[in-house]
């Protein structure tokens, strides 16, 4: 990077940015992309951001930036957190956490990925799927809290009808934006994984054509399911999911995963990981994880499926 560019750390809002340039104390700006198209005009020359990633919200402005020829770095807030901690940093504020991205940024740098718009069939797919999964949790919140009314029964059931209704264009827009995009023959690739339906593999091939991934490792960590390790001296500390990625793709996955144990092809693995001292959910997670290394190795060779069943299951 060169030592001219101007470091500017971004903390992302849903209605304002707080923007701080080389350290400065932070300023605002609305987080509508006028004003960021005014705002990025104003500078001097290509800068490097890092943005802390909020939701969709810092969209407009890494969208708009890397447009301008701007390099863009994204930084997970788990990630911002743990660094505060790490330099002592005892308050948390908006303006601060701008200042704090410029810090982070300048010493971590070489450590940092430059990020890229994704591809426009991916930001459709994960519309979709993030507004299929908001329906998914009203119909189950709906039924669990409202299920043992009798009196409620008569309402309830055209409701729950309705939104399966919902769901069920929500998954006709998927099948829409996959074939749109030429994606088709790798989520059919994944759906003939035992345990992985429709909308699993449409969320696997989403995630695929994210980016240029190097191996498998580098898929399971985009999805958040590689394990973080902790061990200290003669400690080895419990081993935990990073959960750096979409959460709707690892509880599709966990789901996934779910279905496939009970299946010849895959009952035997996760009976080997209980057997290795795994409690069920961390063996379900492995599982998951071998369904997401299993459909990367699929879509990255585009080569079919052959299931590998036991000889004494067949």
């Amino acid at each position: 990077m060169s030592v001219t560019a101007q470091l500017i750390g971004v903390d992302v809002g849903k209605a304002q940015l707080w923007l701080s340039v080389n350290g400065e104390p932070a300023q605002r700006c609305a987080n509508e992309h006028s004003a960021i198209h005014e705002w990025l005009q104003s500078l001097p020359a290509p800068a490097a951001f890092a943005l802390e990633a909020t939701n969709d919200y810092h969209l407009a402005l890494a969208l708009e930036a890397h447009r301008q020829g701007h390099r863009v770095y994204l930084i997970s807030g788990y990630r911002l957190n743990r660094y505060r901690d790490s330099i002592g940093g005892r308050a948390k504020t908006d303006a601060g956490d701008a200042q704090l991205l410029v810090r982070y940024l300048e010493r971590e740098h070489d450590q940092l990925t430059p990020w890229t718009p994704p591809p426009k069939g991916y930001q459709s797919l994960q519309k979709l799927l993030r507004r299929r999964a908001r329906l998914v949790r009203a119909r189950v919140m709906l039924e669990q809290s409202l299920g043992g009314v009798t009196e409620l029964q008569a309402s309830l059931k055209p409701l729950i009808r309705a939104i399966q209704r919902l769901d069920t264009t929500l998954q006709r827009l998927m099948d829409k934006a996959i074939a749109t995009a030429g994606w088709a023959a790798h989520r059919r690739r994944c759906q003939q994984i035992e345990g992985i339906g429709p909308i699993t593999a449409a969320a696997l091939t989403m995630a695929f054509h994210r980016g240029a991934f190097r191996s498998s490792d580098a898929f399971v960590a985009f999805l958040g399911l590689d394990v973080r390790v902790r061990d200290s001296g003669q400690k080895r500390a419990r081993r935990r999911l990073t959960k750096q990625g979409d959460p709707e793709l690892r509880r599709l996955l966990y789901m996934a995963a779910l279905q496939a144990k009970s299946k010849p092809a895959w009952s035997g693995y996760y009976q080997r990981c209980l057997a290795r001292g795994l409690a069920c959910v961390q063996a379900l997670n492995a599982l998951a994880r071998k369904l997401a290394r299993l459909a990367f190795a699929l879509m990255k060779n585009q080569t079919e499926y052959q299931p590998h069943i036991p000889c004494e299951q067949t």
